[in-house]
């Protein structure tokens, strides 16, 4: 008997039909013989409608009482689907993430899990119960509510899975797996066997939605198998562990993008050795991530630093400069919007010299214009105009035959 961690997220459960669908799902592992605790996330929309709800009534609310209100949408579905697993003839029993023993830091909204008490989640299992946890959500040593910020779920479950040491953590979602890019957009992407702790760390980082990065951290620092498959189809999914196992052929894995991406350009600023420790100390001291960094000297006193950001980060971006002019002595500040990044991930690119090369060739040919380069052992990033963002996918995809279902691939 093996310990089985299952996650479904908000589409998985959005209604009570789902959420029977779910507990089939988690009685088939319970047959097989295995120990299952389930992190599910809110019904549907139901974060997006409290936040809302918020809204209407302050512009500014406190972090706190949103943790508060926040965490009420996971209680409704784990109480749901213990009902539904009762239904289907066995024993559940649902924990809040503070029940359950998940402690955090003691920063609201957007908490890190510090510990897991695993006592109670081992006492209810060995009782032979399906325990049910609620994602996104913990407690500090004092007591407080927290919440763990977007894809919370993802890191409660694989954190669960890493306490317990458990066999493996599958993550149920609305996608058959991680697949070679976004097949929304394209519909020739392929779901991948498998994918490397690496190579899924630098795609979700860079764009794809369908596990969040903070998951896929701690599942490589312990080592925990994930497999991301459908909450609604029956078939396997795509494996993230250490070494992949299939598909080594491929020098390039995938191909991410994201839309919200502005230029931020410093005109004018002193050309000295502290220049560029000052500007993003200034930065990330008021919680502000930049990207891709470009530093251009226009003479000897002055140079430039070019850097993205998200778009929904522009405003405090600029605020934060503007504020901070006298002691960072730059003259004015450009900003360019209407980008978008597309990045290239592989680890076959550490061995294989040229592909940043032959990248460039294909945008180049697809009269793509590349604003600002980043670049990794195993990713490349390109900024270029958002209009041109499914273009370069489509080239990019097509060049690196991404598409292409190679013999030795196991489908199942």
């Amino acid at each position: 008997m093996g310990i089985i961690v299952q996650k479904f997220g908000g589409t998985s459960v959005g209604s009570v039909e789902r959420i029977m669908n779910v507990a089939n799902r988690v009685s088939q592992e319970v047959l097989a013989g295995n120990q299952v605790v389930v992190v599910v996330s809110a019904m549907g929309k139901t974060t997006d409608e409290l936040v809302r709800l918020a809204g209407e009534i302050s512009s500014n609310p406190s972090k706190r009482e949103m943790d508060m209100l926040l965490t009420t949408g996971e209680q409704v579905t784990i109480a749901l689907l213990s009902l539904a697993i009762k239904e289907k003839g066995y024993d559940a029993i649902s924990y809040t993430g503070w029940q359950a023993g998940i402690q955090t830091e003691a920063i609201h909204s957007n908490a890190r899990i510090t510990n897991i008490e695993t006592t109670k989640l081992k006492a209810s299992l060995d009782e032979g119960k399906i325990v049910v946890v609620a994602g996104f959500q913990g407690a500090t040593v004092d007591g407080e509510i927290t919440t763990l910020g977007r894809g919370g779920s993802d890191t409660t479950a694989v954190a669960i899975a890493a306490a317990l040491q458990a066999d493996k953590c599958d993550i149920y979602t609305d996608v058959t797996g991680v697949f070679t890019t976004d097949p929304r957009y394209l519909n020739t992407a392929r779901k991948l066997h498998s994918v490397s702790y690496d190579e899924m760390l630098e795609l979700a980082n860079l764009g794809a939605g369908v596990l969040h990065p903070r998951a896929v951290e701690f599942a490589k620092n312990y080592s925990m198998p994930l497999e991301v498959r459908s909450s609604m189809e029956n078939e396997r999914g795509t494996i993230i562990e250490e070494e992949v196992s299939m598909e080594k052929n491929l020098v390039v894995r995938g191909i991410a993008f994201e839309d919200q991406v502005t230029r931020v350009t410093v005109c004018g600023l002193p050309n000295g050795l502290r220049t560029l420790s000052t500007i993003f100390t200034t930065l990330a001291s008021n919680g502000l991530n930049v990207d891709i960094i470009i530093q251009g000297t226009t003479d000897q006193d002055t140079t430039n630093i070019s850097f993205s950001v998200k778009t929904a980060d522009l405003n405090d971006t600029v605020r934060v400069l503007e504020e901070n002019q006298d002691a960072l002595k730059f003259d004015r500040i450009e900003k360019e919007d209407g980008l978008a990044k597309v990045s290239i991930v592989g680890s076959g690119m550490i061995s294989n010299p040229g592909v940043a090369a032959e990248m460039f060739k294909v945008l180049a040919d697809h009269d793509i214009h590349v604003k600002m380069v980043s670049t990794s052992e195993i990713k490349v990033s390109t900024v270029v105009e958002k209009g041109s963002m499914v273009k370069a996918v489509e080239a990019l995809h097509d060049a690196f035959q991404l598409s292409v279902v190679e013999n030795n691939e196991v489908t199942v």
